[in-house]
């Protein structure tokens, strides 16, 4: 094992004592098993019909914190969106796919086609309240029932990069 190696596995061993994840090496491999922090409540009960991106909905919905994470959320309140890490309900994988901007094949990473390797959602939704571990949402893009990983806050000096390329998208959006 080398030091970097090693390090990595020693930092995950502290993370395992903190938060719920389990980290499990199989020869190369290791896998990560994270545990929900709460669950997204939507409009949206089918794959169909979920806006493409969350700024195209206007739906409301709620995320509902377990109750021993609650504490996580002191402050929360001060922020007008957040960005939400979950689980998408996707039964396949593609590493290449069409994406509806798309009129040509790309590989999964350089699109937002939800058929990913690690089914892992990101949403930036409108925090409208927080009561207690109830958090209510408009521009929501989530399917009903999505296991909620993890809720940071959304700040623009920090999430918003200047003079980008937007790849094949430059043109369509």
């Amino acid at each position: 094992m080398t030091v970097h190696r090693e390090m990595l596995l020693n930092g995950f061993c502290y993370l395992l004592q903190t938060v719920p994840c389990l980290l499990i090496e199989r020869g190369r491999r290791m896998e990560i098993i994270l545990q929900p922090i709460g669950v997204i409540h939507s409009p949206f009960t089918e794959k169909t019909g979920i806006p493409v991106q969350p700024f195209h909905s206007d739906e409301m919905g709620w995320v509902e914190v377990n109750s021993e994470y609650e504490r996580g959320l002191r402050d929360l309140d001060g922020f007008s969106h957040i960005i939400l890490l979950y689980v998408l309900a996707m039964e396949e994988t593609r590493l290449e796919v069409k994406p509806a901007l798309g009129n040509r094949v790309h590989g999964v990473f350089a699109t937002k086609d939800l058929r990913r390797p690690n089914h892992l959602g990101l949403s930036v939704v409108r925090l409208l309240e927080r009561k207690g571990n109830i958090l209510r949402l408009q521009e929501v893009d989530v399917l009903d029932g999505s296991p909620l990983l993890d809720i940071k806050p959304y700040v623009p000096t920090f999430d918003v990069r200047r003079d980008c390329r937007i790849g094949w998208l430059e043109g369509k959006v």
